[in-house]
């Protein structure tokens, strides 16, 4: 996959209706409550007065529901680096924030949010494209402050871009893959973020 190409979300009907918008609205409610799997599209429609049928003139299936659910919480998140990229700062404060906050967002969705949690872990383990377009957006985001950080002369230029910025994005995945997250404790993750973060950092410094 190529790390600039995003994926659309399977759909059905109109992008922007109404009734699109109160059946996520509904599942992200019932999948915080009860769990995606436990949730049902019969239960999604009896919530908003709808028939099941109903539903599927929206969506595909109930992954494609899911998919719409994790999506909006990976871009709240993807929304957030990016304005961590643009905030004007040095490229080398920019990448360490985007680091720290990537995975206070992570330790957020497992410790706040465990059923949108796992929600996530599914989507990351069967490469749904929310969680391929979550990547791209974290490309992105890294190849932005990278390019800056060079022009800036913060940065070395010998190594080719896109090995850098997979490096990174490679690097970064203990901080943002759900599974990963579960593996260490909160204290271990910060341990660990500042000492990735600063490696990286080394290795980019001129």
């Amino acid at each position: 996959m190529n790390p600039n190409t995003t994926v659309a979300l399977p759909q059905r009907g109109p992008a922007e209706h109404d009734r699109r918008e109160q059946i996520i609205k509904a599942a992200n409610e019932h999948f915080r409550h009860y769990g995606y799997s436990k949730t049902s599209v019969a239960e999604l429609g009896k919530s908003i007065g709808v028939s099941s049928a109903y539903i599927y003139k929206f969506f595909e299936s109930k992954q494609a529901i899911g998919e719409a659910v994790c999506a909006q919480y990976l871009g709240h998140i993807d929304a957030t680096l990016f304005a961590i990229a643009d905030n004007g700062q040095s490229a080398t404060s920019r990448l360490r924030n985007v680091f720290k906050s990537l995975m206070k967002k992570g330790l957020e969705l497992f410790f706040e949010e465990r059923k949108l949690h796992d929600i996530a872990a599914v989507a990351a383990a069967n490469r749904w494209c929310a969680a391929t377009n979550h990547r791209v957006a974290l490309y992105g985001i890294i190849e932005r402050i990278i390019v800056e950080g060079r022009e800036a002369g913060e940065f070395e230029r010998k190594t080719p871009l896109d090995e850098v910025c997979m490096a990174i994005l490679s690097a970064m995945t203990p901080f943002s893959h759900p599974l990963m997250l579960e593996q260490k404790t909160p204290e271990e993750l910060e341990e660990r973020v500042v000492a990735i973060t600063n490696l990286v950092l080394r290795s980019l410094a001129c």
